[in-house]
């Protein structure tokens, strides 16, 4: 258990960017992380797809999952809510709930949306109701970080945000690269001293 999996899905890009950037504050707080997707999902049956992706992270299995120290989830918005691949996979999990394999890890949430109102903070309360049914603890972002007070971008006490605009284009803002890092950091730490009271 000496990693943070950085688990996300994204559709254009700015997820996985974001994910990026907050693996390299879990770096940064003396962790490794480990970077992994989803696959997307079908409407009309399941997906069936390739067992690496053809760009990107690798796919995650719950294994992945079971051996974190901590976890970061990240889903692009989608009506307010994370997007249905992420909700699938997690869906799937049912078998590490029971097990309490999750129990007592630190866990944190992110988010890209194409509009500053476009339901950045309600995506990420969506992300935390089944991790705090797995029995984690969910870490946000204090205002202690200067970049949650200054933003005029995305960023938000519930965990880091990205506005994207609506041809998804716009690049990530200094404030949320530094917000990211700064989950990423904090989940580390928490990782860290949380192992270490077990031991």
């Amino acid at each position: 258990m000496n990693y943070i999996l950085v688990l996300y899905y994204s559709r254009h890009g700015a997820t996985a960017e974001m994910a990026k950037h907050i693996a390299r504050g879990v770096e940064a707080g003396g962790l490794e992380a480990r970077l992994r997707t989803v696959p997307a999902v079908s409407a009309l049956c399941e997906a069936t797809e390739d067992s690496i992706p053809a760009s990107g992270a690798p796919y995650a299995d719950h294994e992945d999952v079971r051996h974190c120290a901590g976890l970061a989830l990240g889903s692009p918005t989608r009506f307010g809510n994370m997007a249905a691949p992420m909700k699938y996979f997690l869906d799937g999990t049912s078998g590490l709930w029971l097990a309490g394999a999750l129990a007592g890890k630190p866990a944190g949430v992110f988010t890209s949306t194409s509009s500053l109102h476009g339901g950045q903070e309600s995506t990420l309360l969506s992300m935390m109701l089944p991790l705090l049914h797995h029995g984690m603890f969910i870490m946000g972002l204090p205002y202690s970080e200067p970049a949650l007070l200054h933003t005029t971008s995305g960023g938000t006490p519930y965990g880091p945000s990205h506005v994207a605009g609506a041809d998804n284009q716009l690049p990530i803002s200094d404030d949320e690269r530094q917000l990211c890092h700064a989950l990423g950091q904090r989940l580390a730490t928490a990782a860290i001293r949380l192992t270490a009271e077990r031991s």
